[in-house]
């Protein structure tokens, strides 16, 4: 009786509380595994936050083994090379041409007018010219041929009332013409480095391969007589630098100030050298 009595130190503090109790109730179960509960959350809880906190880096890592591999170009566009316009070589003067011989004056026709003397019988008897003959040349004492001259000039006319006025008669200007040489050139709101200032913002080095190096070209275009271009191009070596070169100068809507010839707006052909450098 006294072993059973004894105090059994195994126990666990849940068989001292359900001691002499309904074990079957569902706290001691509850009691009894708690610890393994616990334990199997805390791990069931830890796994699922690692997935969810790890499947972002796995799915990136797995689009960069995936994506192609990208070619970066490095197209840095530098300050336009100013170059010096275009100037046509001066052609040698020509010597002056020989002067002419000196023209012969033409000699003055002269009629024979002879007034006979009185003699008895002269052998040769020039009649004296009509007044109509002498009237149209100069008398002399032998015939002369040569240029008429009349003696008698009528008088000139009376001067009228009116009054004689210069009037000066300027060229007339061509409105479909395109020049190359005027009086007044073209000229872009700001002047020449504004233009090529917008040429350089506006160009899009992305449309070359970035390896090209030294490119160069010349673009034309005509500035008409409201201050609109038309007619663009560029006669460089490379096709994309040129077609990009015109696109550019074509998205450019700033009116110029047209040419003038004698104060008359005329249509004119700008000639502007393009340089730029792609590495």
């Amino acid at each position: 009786m006294a072993e059973d009595n004894a105090y059994n130190s195994n126990l666990t503090l849940d068989e001292i509380v359900f001691e002499n109790r309904n074990k079957a109730y569902g706290a001691y179960d509850l009691r009894t595994n708690y610890r393994y509960v616990l334990t199997k959350s805390f791990i069931f809880g830890t796994i699922l936050f690692l997935v969810a906190a790890l499947t972002p880096f796995v799915i990136m890592k797995i689009q960069e083994m995936n994506a192609k591999e990208s070619t970066e170009v490095n197209a840095n566009l530098i300050d336009i090379i100013e170059e010096e316009p275009i100037i046509e070589e001066i052609k040698e003067e020509e010597p002056p041409p020989p002067p002419p011989p000196p023209k012969e004056e033409p000699q003055q026709e002269i009629i024979q007018n002879v007034v006979p003397e009185p003699v008895k019988a002269p052998k040769v008897e020039t009649p004296p010219p009509p007044i109509t003959k002498q009237l149209e040349t100069t008398t002399g004492l032998v015939n002369q041929e040569g240029v008429k001259t009349p003696t008698y000039a009528p008088p000139p006319p009376p001067p009228g009332p009116t009054r004689s006025t210069t009037v000066e008669v300027k060229p007339q200007v061509s409105e479909t013409q395109v020049y190359t040489e005027v009086e007044q050139l073209a000229e872009f709101p700001g002047g020449i480095n504004s233009f090529r200032s917008k040429v350089q913002n506006s160009f899009d080095g992305s449309v070359m391969d970035g390896d090209e190096g030294t490119v160069r070209t010349e673009i034309t275009f005509v500035v008409e007589r409201d201050g609109t271009i038309t007619d663009v191009k560029a006669n460089g070596s490379n096709r994309d630098f040129n077609a990009e070169a015109i696109r550019t100068v074509k998205s450019i809507k700033n009116k110029w100030a047209p040419a003038k010839i004698n104060g008359q707006a005329v249509r004119y052909r700008f000639r502007m050298p393009l340089t730029m450098q792609f590495e």
